[in-house]
């Protein structure tokens, strides 16, 4: 098992909470525009350091998610925006090029500090 990425809540916006009843978390670097912040969990920008594929495992905190399909510009926004959509919706198939789709099951508690993993196993 290796680490490809990794990174920490730093903060969250006030109406980002609310994409967690769709199964959805917003991702956005501290550069985020302020228009968007609102609706984000902000991360500090860190690079990816291999493809991201299905088949990884995204761990938040200790809560292991395998990743189902990957959006075709996700390592990219990741790494230089550390901007993606995760979606706990288990699709096979990417919707939108920026989504991670993860398999379908209860989040655990987000807050500031959690810690976020993607792993190759």
């Amino acid at each position: 098992m290796r680490t490809i990425y990794e990174n920490t809540i730093k903060s969250i916006g006030p109406m980002a909470e609310e994409f967690l009843s769709e199964k959805m978390l917003i991702l956005f670097g501290d550069r985020a525009p302020n228009e968007l912040k609102d609706y984000c969990f902000v991360i500090d920008v860190v690079q990816v350091k291999e493809k991201i594929q299905t088949g990884d495992v995204l761990y938040i905190d200790n809560e292991k998610f395998v990743i189902t399909s990957v959006g075709d510009v996700v390592c990219q926004n990741l790494g230089r925006l550390g901007h993606i959509t995760l979606k706990f919706d288990g699709s096979t198939t990417p919707q939108l090029p920026g989504t991670l789709h993860l398999e379908q099951k209860e989040l655990p508690k987000i807050g500031v500090g959690t810690q976020l993993k993607i792993m190759k196993e």
